[in-house]
């Protein structure tokens, strides 16, 4: 189905389809499987060609995971000033799993450059005056591919479609999902509308069904065709990386750009160096050459075993056409592997430097990849990296927790406040030596420097009210 076809039948703008492509370029990256690169032909100079497939380093995904687990990871702490908001906003996050896709989609927004995180309510019964009672909040999670924006202004898309592919009983559907503003009928204010439909996408059809025929297909089944949310906010965040988009000519798009997409060139010399280093061990392998009277015992039983393949046959009459007289004799190719070694080590820093992680974070070692793990400088290339991706992240994340708030207002969670403070502490582990951090934290509790509230705080992600609340009866109580 061509998605862009649909948006112009429907009179929807929103980005040229060419970069679209270009996600799709970044993907093949990170799954290492791109075409004609990593899949090719060989000319063998008698008219046939040979299928080869390449080897590939994997490094497109490694910076991305890198990345991912050292934007987001279990030692970033979220902390809500009130106690039942903060518990409200920590049950809705575990029951969506936001704990391992969390991470994943940080991942997912590294390689393709943007992902959403769309916040909806499910199973909510509404009453006569229109109120939604009961129900749970839930979260989607929507990867660059299927984020369309159709309005937005200095880089913050306000008006996006998000697309969802389903499979049933064997036949593809694609649900729109448009979030858009709309004026409030005989009121001076905006709402937020949600429009749904659904295509039946397969073979290419794209057949759009009616609410009745989407009904009675399960994926759909309870789906509004039309939501009014009463609310100028949005139900869904756009998470994207702080990296200037140059993947399109449009300056204006408020869409990323994935975190290796100006290092492609490195991650294809790459690839190339590690296939020619493992090739140096399938090409170079020891190979003797026997000719065909030492093959056979007397007994017509075979003097070597015949499915080892370190033994070449030669031909009967090889005495004839070669200077050599050996009966057998051995080959050895020498391995090249310095050079290789190498070469893969000047791309990593290359590599490593161009996504932001400075150089000599990799190192091609024993035919394998390291990772440096050591604490970094505050004035390290990773160290500005990170922050300047946390910029983002930490208003993705405030932004993320109060929709989740708002939506649980909206279905009559009790005690829910809106304009609690919302604090996001990253993880710094890998700028400071957290221990020895401590440990000058628990002298200079002793001696009366820090608090012992603002000690707990601290260390153990507590609000300053919860950290007062859980002190130890004797406030002299040294801290082990």
């Amino acid at each position: 189905m061509d998605i862009f076809a649909y948006f112009r039948n429907k009179e929807i703008d929103t980005l040229d389809k060419t970069f679209y492509r270009q996600i799709e370029v970044w993907r093949s990256w990170y799954n290492s499987n791109v075409r004609r690169f990593h899949r090719y032909k060989v000319y063998r100079g008698n008219g046939t060609s040979v299928n080869c497939t390449r080897y590939a380093l994997g490094m497109a995904k490694k910076v991305c995971e890198d990345m991912a687990d050292l934007l987001l990871n279990e030692r970033v702490i979220i902390t809500l000033g009130d106690e039942t908001t903060d518990a409200f906003v920590k049950q809705v996050l575990t029951e969506n799993t936001w704990e391992e896709l969390g991470n994943e989609y940080q991942e997912w927004k590294s390689a393709l450059g943007t992902v959403a995180y769309v916040v909806y309510i499910r199973d909510a019964v509404v009453d006569e005056a229109g109120n939604m009672k009961g129900g749970t909040v839930g979260i989607n999670y929507v990867e660059a591919a299927n984020i369309y924006p159709t309005s937005w202004k200095n880089k913050v898309v306000t008006e996006c479609i998000f697309t969802f592919p389903t499979t049933c009983k064997r036949k593809k559907y694609i649900q729109f999902q448009y979030h858009k503003l709309e004026d409030v009928l005989g009121e001076e204010r905006k709402q937020y509308v949600i429009e749904n439909s659904v295509v039946e996408n397969t073979a290419g059809a794209g057949r759009e069904l009616t609410p009745e025929q989407w009904e009675e297909i399960p994926a759909f089944c309870g789906l509004a065709e039309r939501i009014e949310t009463g609310s100028d906010q949005p139900l869904f965040v756009i998470d994207r990386l702080n990296l200037v988009n140059n993947a399109d000519e449009d300056t204006t798009n408020p869409m990323g750009v994935s975190l290796f997409a100006n290092g492609i060139d490195v991650v294809r010399k790459l690839d190339l160096e590690y296939d020619s280093y493992a090739n140096e061990f399938s090409l170079g392998r020891k190979r003797i050459f026997v000719v065909p009277e030492l093959l056979i015992a007397e007994n017509g039983n075979a003097v070597f075993d015949p499915d080892d393949t370190i033994f070449y046959e030669l031909p009967e009459d090889y005495f004839k056409n070669s200077e050599s007289k050996e009966a057998m004799h051995e080959v050895n190719m020498e391995l090249r592997i310095e050079e290789h070694s190498r070469a893969i080590n000047d791309d990593l820093n290359w590599l490593s430097l161009k996504c932001g992680f400075g150089t000599d974070r990799y190192k091609f070692e024993n035919g394998g990849v390291k990772t440096a793990t050591e604490v970094i400088s505050e004035n390290s290339d990773l160290y500005r990296s990170l922050t300047k991706h946390e910029l983002v992240l930490n208003r993705v994340l405030i932004q993320l927790i109060q929709t989740i708030i708002r939506a649980g207002i909206s279905i009559g969670v009790p005690g829910l406040n809106a304009e609690t403070d919302i604090t996001i502490a990253f993880d710094d582990s890998i700028i400071e030596d957290k221990t020895a951090e401590r440990q000058s934290d628990r002298q200079d509790v002793s001696m009366g420097a820090m608090g012992l509230p603002e000690y707990r705080a601290k260390w153990y992600g507590e609000t300053p009210e919860e950290a007062q609340k859980n002190l130890p009866e004797q406030a002299n109580v040294l801290v082990e």
